[in-house]
């Protein structure tokens, strides 16, 4: 499965992407959300607060509840405003 990080998640994290292969039991997006926090502590700071972020499915906005099945590509970024 390819992560995705955009804006200030990429610069925290210290990339924009990773191929990653989560156990089973990672079944959602908050799942893989909180098993990328382990990964180091870039990614548990900028994964750690799911409030300041939100998340796409192959390239579909979804929530954190949204199951992982069939997902080829999460993305993670922070909220998107607009002018």
């Amino acid at each position: 499965m390819k992560v995705l990080y955009f804006a200030w998640v990429r610069t925290t994290i210290g990339q924009d992407a990773e191929t990653v292969s989560p156990p089973p039991e990672v079944a959602s997006v908050d799942d893989l959300r909180r098993w990328l926090c382990a990964r180091g502590p870039g990614h548990a700071q900028a994964l750690g607060e799911p409030a300041r972020l939100r998340a796409a499915l192959d390239q579909e906005h979804v929530g954190f509840d949204a199951p992982l099945a069939g997902a080829a590509e999460v993305a993670f970024f922070p909220p998107i405003t607009g002018g």
